[in-house]
């Protein structure tokens, strides 16, 4: 795993400035190469092919295609054979050499010949071409900026703020969407003209200046077999596809379902020693210590646990610094700490992201369902009951509990319909958006709160189930769950590697009928049965608990001063929104009235942010050492 940087013009300078905000993504090595046309810059973690013949920017055997490349590709080996039979000559036995071979016999279309997590970009030397690429579902990031025919394009938003000529500006729409969805919704990003490259797309600039973005794959039904079996047998072939690698790899492990289920068949392919991580809580309703070390202890693996104390000012600032724009999933800081203590053992650990939405786990599942079943109450006499309910229930500290789910449900069930599921992925209720924000600023954007989901429930299936799980794999899976696995992970050099999100296991559990995921209220379901005797009992059926920190109370207690003084002191955030309001909102939590602890972690996020990186300046967090210097003038 790597960081990637570059620009379509000679500018050595500012490649090396780019290249020193993200070193943190390549401790290992770094390399530059820069001539007419195009500046291509590389930091390396190395996995396969430690030796020189794997640094990058890396060529072809005379020096016209070059790339800097971030991923891993499970099926490089097949695909060097291949490759080779058709006359391709390779140096060494980096994955990254598939990649450019491949590029040279199949063009652009190289990407469908790939299977694994990539970012890269060509430089077509004969053509005058760069090529940029990301992989299907968005694993890896890849930002870039098209203003006057310059492109910029890097794995993080902070690398292209070291060009002292981008402006840096506010995305007014991003920051709507932003306050109700915690994250920003793709191509979009909370700086005005930084865009993210879709997953499964391309983009080509030509010699002539012209850009053709196009999508090379996306989610289709095809004929599976529907039995447990087949689904183990995938996942167990592409677990071991997964270890592919020359240093060490361990994994992570809750004791829920998905990450369970990976070390299990791990532990059948790499029995000897494997190490695995699990973090707690003190608070009881959030910590899953107990299922994490009955399922290490079953498989005998080497286990490290990792308890999380509430969390002070120094982790927020770093791990909004890494994410580069906001996303509140309240998993993002554990997840950076148990990661940072995964890096003292290992250099990448698989993970079960992805078993939510290819499975149907999510609560907001089961809650759109269970809504459909209400659908027969008058719409008005719904909502009207709805709301005098959600304003009498109080809230409770803990993590669950019917008063929070029900809570929590009604919620999302007076929000519009054409919200599809994510209604229950949304945090701001009807009414709030009026109060919350200057009427100037509303009247600036586009205030439908469900406008992202349209775009892409329009080019859904019919089908209920499958149309809320293409919406969730398109959206809330790349913008927000990969945008936390990737950036938290990195902060510390270490790769992530999620076995469910092999777009073979993807297209597989897509096309698999919606009844054998969530069946009657019990998500999951046909890998709950499929693991049943795989898995210590009782891990299997445990109902989903997640991965996340009791903010609520930390909000109310240790986070207290921190929180309140940076929002209420941020410009920002009094340019945009309503301040009495506000502080209405913030006596109401604090008071335990109401839990408005997702609004407030979104502004304590946006303030850091708006200090950190856009108004403030960008330093890199680790220099990059001179003696590691590979620069390759064209």
């Amino acid at each position: 795993m790597c960081g990637i940087c570059g620009f379509n013009w000679a500018d050595g300078d500012l490649l090396e400035r780019m290249k020193a905000t993200i070193a943190h993504r390549g401790p290992d090595a770094h390399g530059s190469y820069v001539t007419e046309g195009v500046s291509l810059g590389h930091l390396r973690l190395s996995f396969l092919d430690l030796t020189e013949t794997g640094r990058q920017p890396l060529t072809n055997e005379d020096g016209t295609i070059w790339i800097t490349y971030n991923g891993e590709i499970y099926n490089h080996p097949s695909l060097k054979q291949s490759l080779q039979q058709k006359g391709h000559r390779f140096r060494g036995n980096s994955d990254t050499e598939s990649v450019v071979h491949g590029y040279e016999e199949y063009g652009v279309d190289v990407v469908k010949h790939l299977t694994g997590m990539f970012a890269f970009a060509i430089w077509d030397a004969p053509r005058r071409r760069l090529v940029l690429a990301r992989d299907r579902l968005g694993i890896k990031p890849l930002y870039y900026t098209l203003q006057g025919g310059r492109l910029r394009f890097a794995s993080e938003i902070k690398a292209l703020l070291a060009d002292p000529s981008m402006p840096r500006e506010l995305n007014v729409q991003g920051l709507f969407d932003f306050v109700g969805y915690e994250f920003t919704p793709a191509p979009e990003t909370l700086f005005q003209g930084v865009k993210k490259l879709m997953p499964g797309h391309t983009l080509v600039l030509e010699a002539d200046g012209t850009v053709n973005i196009s999508r090379y794959w996306s989610l289709s039904e095809k004929e599976v077999d529907p039995s447990p079996e087949a689904l183990v047998g995938l996942l167990e072939q592409v677990s071991a596809d997964h270890m592919l690698s020359d240093v060490p790899v361990g994994s992570f492990l809750s004791g829920g379902i998905d990450s369970s289920a990976v070390v299990q068949f791990l532990n059948k392919s790499h029995p000897q020693g494997l190490q695995t991580f699990a973090l707690g809580y003190k608070e009881k309703s959030y910590s899953e210590f107990e299922y994490a070390r009955q399922v290490a202890e079953f498989f005998h693996t080497q286990h490290h646990e990792l308890l999380i104390s509430p969390i002070g000012r120094a982790e927020i600032e770093r791990a909004v610094w890494h994410l580069d724009e906001p996303t509140t999933d309240p998993s993002n800081l554990p997840f950076m700490l148990i990661c940072a203590e995964a890096a003292r053992y290992v250099k990448a650990c698989l993970s079960g992201d992805g078993g939510d939405e290819l499975l149907m786990g999510y609560d907001r599942f089961r809650a759109s369902k269970a809504a459909h079943l209400l659908d027969l109450l008058p719409i008005p006499y719904r909502q009207q009951l709805y709301q005098r309910i959600i304003s009498a229930i109080g809230d409770d500290e803990q993590k669950k509990g019917p008063r929070n789910i029900l809570k929590r449900f009604l919620q999302g069930a007076v929000l519009p319909r054409e919200g599809e599921h994510l209604r229950w992925q949304y945090f701001m209720e009807p009414h709030q958006a009026a109060e919350l924000f200057r009427p100037e600023f509303l009247h600036s954007v586009d205030a439908d709160p469900f406008a992202p989901v349209a775009r892409w429930s329009a080019n859904a299936p019919s089908d209920r189930g499958r149309r809320e799980q293409y919406i969730e794999i398109n959206t809330v899976l790349p913008d927000s769950v990969l945008m936390k696995v990737d950036k938290m992970s990195m902060s510390h050099s270490l790769e992530v590697r999620p076995p469910f999100l092999d777009h073979r296991v993807v297209e597989h559990c897509y096309s698999l009928p919606t009844s054998l995921k969530l069946r009657g209220f019990t998500t999951k379901w046909l890998l709950k049965k499929a693991m049943q005797h795989r898995l210590p009992p009782g891990i299997a059926m445990r109902k989903k608990q997640g991965f996340s920190i009791p903010m609520k109370n930390w909000i109310r207690g240790e986070l207290l001063d921190f929180t309140r003084d940076e929002i209420f002191s941020s410009r920002l955030v009094a340019d945009y929104f309503n301040m009495p309001v506000l502080e209405k909102y913030w006596r109401e939590h604090q008071q335990r009235a109401h839990n408005h602890s997702h609004l407030f972690w979104a502004l304590l996020n946006l303030s850091l942010w708006d200090r950190l990186l856009l108004s403030g300046p960008v330093r890199a967090v680790r220099p990059l050492p001179p003696v590691m210097q590979q620069a390759m003038p064209g």
